[in-house]
């Protein structure tokens, strides 16, 4: 899973990133930092299920503290994008390439108001107009990909009398689009069974019905703690109701990491306070204490870590179950619940047993609840936290 930041220069991308990371990667107040992408692994935090077997787990992917199961996902971060992006604006083509395997975005946003829409500093700006333009721009980068081949597509799709939303998917499978998700916008539009013939305005809602299913996107309202920050969050919030916008301080999450990281404090990611493991000069407790006040206490934490949990199970609608055998939690090296795994919500057993293995889901006998050691069919719905046992015939 690949979870895109995107946004204009310097709203403090890099630093989301790095807060979510803690990858080395260049951080400056100035327009385009960051000019190639930085990829680096972040996670989404699950309630771990070892408590209620009264174990610890061993993970072999991401890492559990105090019963908090940190699974991996991966991050990139592009570099910021202007209006005029879609047309080539600021190396917007490069840019929106990068985006094509990105399952959503993450659009952080700068509430502070002290930037314009290049990124460059200016007083009392109007926030809301980010979310404008950065959507305008991916639709049209959408709407421009497709319309470099749709003619010749689209008749072709007609005279060979191929089934379309599978044609779509074929066509454009480099935008990570499926044929699901396709369908489902065809529906909802309801145009003419014969896409030669639509206008270029039906193209550009397809297009842009097709970008919104299948590169959501969620926004982090950045800098939370600024003079205007709260103010600003709340015009996005009154102007945006449909979209999920979460406060957000990434400047203070990565400051929380990195004293974590050396022993100063002990701090779980997602968590809305810490403790003082050492002493500290002046300095250092004066910005934790202002972190505490103005960001933790005021808004149930900094956000970094509800931004991507919410982009995978509410933006996505994944789940996560672990494989858990009910009578033993311990793989075959003495690692007791290793792995933890994303998939689909709406998935079933099979649906896990093929994600296993593909011998795993040709040869599928049942699946048993770890917890009630119950026998559950192919069929059977999977639940966020499952633990579950494949059973196979072994004579495979």
């Amino acid at each position: 899973m690949l979870i895109g930041l995107v946004g204009k220069p310097s709203v403090g991308k890099s630093t989301f990133f790095k807060a979510a990371t803690l990858a080395e990667v260049e951080i400056a107040s100035y327009p385009f930092t960051t000019i190639k992408p930085n990829t680096g692994i972040g996670y989404v935090r699950v309630e771990c299920i070892d408590k209620e077997f009264k174990t610890k787990c061993n993970p072999s992917h991401g890492f559990c503290i105090a019963s908090q199961r940190f699974v991996p996902i991966e991050l990139m971060d592009v570099a910021g994008l202007v209006p005029g992006a879609s047309q080539g604006k600021g190396l917007g083509n490069q840019f929106l390439d990068n985006l094509r395997q990105a399952d959503a975005f993450v659009h952080i946003v700068d509430v502070s108001g002290t930037l314009n829409a290049e990124g460059k500093p200016t007083e009392n700006y109007d926030v809301c107009k980010d979310i404008g333009f950065l959507e305008e721009e991916l639709n049209n980068w959408f709407y421009n990909i497709f319309m470099k081949v749709w003619k010749s597509f689209a008749r072709k799709a007609e005279i060979e009398n191929m089934k379309f939303s599978e044609a779509i998917a074929k066509q454009f499978s480099g935008l990570k689009v499926k044929e699901k998700t396709i369908k489902e916008v065809l529906l909802k539009l309801n145009f003419s069974n014969k896409p030669s013939i639509w206008t270029e305005e039906e193209l550009k809602k397809f297009s842009r019905e097709l970008r919104k299913k299948s590169k959501p996107m969620i926004i982090a309202a950045n800098k939370i703690d600024t003079e205007k920050g709260e103010i600003n969050y709340k015009k996005l919030v009154d102007k945006f109701p449909e979209l999920m916008i979460v406060p957000c301080s990434a400047d203070s999450e990565l400051a929380l990491r990195e004293a974590a990281k050396v022993d100063l404090i002990e701090y779980i990611p997602g968590n809305n306070f810490f403790e003082i493991k050492k002493e500290m000069n002046e300095k250092q407790k004066a910005a934790l204490d202002k972190i505490d006040n103005r960001v933790l206490k005021k808004y149930n934490g900094t956000g970094v870590q509800e931004v991507l949990n919410m982009a995978v199970f509410n933006l996505l609608n994944y789940i996560a179950i672990f494989p858990a055998s009910a009578n033993k939690l311990a793989d075959s090296k003495g690692n007791i619940l290793p792995d933890c795994f994303l998939l689909p919500k709406g998935s079933t057993a099979l649906d896990f047993a093929f994600y296993l293995h593909t011998d795993f889901g040709n040869n599928f006998i049942k699946a048993i609840d770890a917890r009630t050691k119950k026998a559950l069919g192919k069929s059977y719905e999977l639940k966020h936290r499952d633990a579950l046992e494949i059973v196979i015939d072994r004579k495979f």
